[in-house]
């Protein structure tokens, strides 16, 4: 979310995102709905919270043997019953494209089976995560579809690590100068600024074919940046990124992993240059689209996700407030939950049952925790958090007989991809 230059970074240069956040609707209060990839993706797609999908880890996760807690298996494919976004849209004489990461997974799980028409994962990489070829891929896409409705996911791999850019792009930030706060990392900062490259080739696109006033625009991501440096990737053990004053990273629950850049553009209906600070999910994208295309959801498929559309037009009522996380895995934290109602968010930590409550409003940071200073509150979030994990089925991790204090930290291997359906043997 601090990456860019419309949401305060002062060293990497975002021209064309912030041209866009202006011509747009801004949310200060956007989140992922897992503080890691897969989940989020598959929250987009199928308009659920990744408790109810099974997806709560990133594909195919990986494994801290001895830790105190044994974590539940995670699905290793998005599930074919899914009725995914795209499948509907479909339908309804949408084109469907599919250009970038999917991670959802594999062969006979890839988009084609999930309602895209058009799937392009690969293309020719010039050192610069593929952003170039993918763009490409995705103006050409538009340029063929400029005459019907089409719903185009692009899903780019950078800003992910291992870092790479164009080195010329790389030598420029070498050479900026630096302001005195925030991490400045040359390859990162050149990454950035090659992906808002690659927003305003598509934007341009669109003017060029006169669908500007036609096309909605949404640029989101899928969890908060990654800092602590973990060894070092791409050469450089220094730290990549902050999400100051946002709390901790991605892989936590703290607002560094989960809250996003949202940015959403559509002339005519959305007020330029507006911003909005009530929390939305990404699990709204998906009741969003079939709102606008005049869809109706799968009977059989329960939607987490409320439409946004009254936000954008600044029309009605938002029916929901309250927002649920679900993330019984170690990454860069160890297993928690997460409830966010209103202004208040507590994290319950599965290890120990540690509850931590924060006040957003005034505590951005979460610095202040208020769990014991306020403990009905805490009490009936944490009531409230259980509940939904029940009603969704959510696995919890169970004690470790494993267990070893001395080891608990050591990773191990990764989920096998051989097993059942959600990855556990039968």
């Amino acid at each position: 979310m601090r990456d860019l230059g419309c949401y305060g970074n002062q060293f990497h240069e975002t021209p064309n995102i912030d041209r866009l956040s202006k011509q747009a609707m801004r949310f200060t209060d956007a989140y992922a709905a897992g503080p890691v990839c897969s989940p989020t993706r598959a929250s987009i797609l199928a308009g659920q919270y990744p408790a109810r999908i099974g997806i709560t880890d990133f594909i195919p996760g990986h494994q801290r043997p001895w830790a105190k807690l044994k974590v539940p298996q995670n699905r290793l494919w998005m599930p074919l019953e899914t009725v995914t976004i795209a499948e509907v849209l479909k339908e309804h004489s949408y084109a469907t494209g599919h250009i970038g990461k999917w991670h959802l997974d594999g062969k006979g799980y890839g988009p084609e089976a999930q309602g895209f028409d058009k799937v392009i994962d690969e293309v020719s990489n010039l050192n610069d995560k593929q952003v170039t070829g993918f763009t490409d891929q995705a103006i050409k896409f538009i340029q063929e579809n400029k005459d019907k409705p089409f719903f185009l996911y692009l899903s780019h791999h950078t800003v992910h690590i291992p870092l790479e850019a164009p080195q010329q792009l790389i030598e420029k930030y070498q050479n900026k100068p630096k302001p005195a706060t925030g991490v400045n990392n040359p390859i990162y900062a050149a990454m950035i600024e090659h992906l808002d490259t690659s927003v305003g080739r598509i934007i341009n696109k669109l003017d060029e074919l006169n669908l500007t006033d036609r096309t909605m625009v949404v640029f989101f991501s899928d969890n908060g940046g990654q800092y602590k440096p973990y060894g070092g990737y791409g050469g450089d053990k220094s730290a990549i990124t902050t999400n100051s004053p946002l709390r901790d990273e991605k892989g936590t629950l703290y607002e560094g992993g989960i809250r996003e850049p949202l940015i959403v553009r559509w002339p005519g209906v959305v007020k330029p240059g507006t911003i909005c600070s009530v929390p939305v999910c990404s699990v709204d994208f998906y009741p969003t689209f079939l709102e606008i295309a005049g869809a109706k959801a799968n009977l059989d498929q329960v939607l987490d996700g409320q439409s946004i559309l009254p936000l954008l037009t600044q029309k009605g009522k938002f029916k929901r407030d309250t927002t649920y996380w679900h993330y019984p895995h170690y990454h860069h934290s160890t297993p928690a939950g997460a409830i966010r109602q209103d202004k208040w968010k507590l994290i319950e930590f599965y290890e120990d049952g540690r509850l931590e409550l924060y006040d957003l409003e005034n505590d951005i940071g979460e610095k202040n925790n208020l769990a014991i200073e306020m403990p009905e509150k805490a009490a009936q979030l944490r009531q409230r958090l259980a509940a939904w994990r029940k009603s969704v089925g959510a696995k919890m991790p169970t004690s470790n007989p494993d267990f070893d204090p001395a080891r608990a930290h050591e990773w191990g291997g990764q989920q096998s991809k051989k097993a059942g359906p959600l990855g556990a043997g039968k």
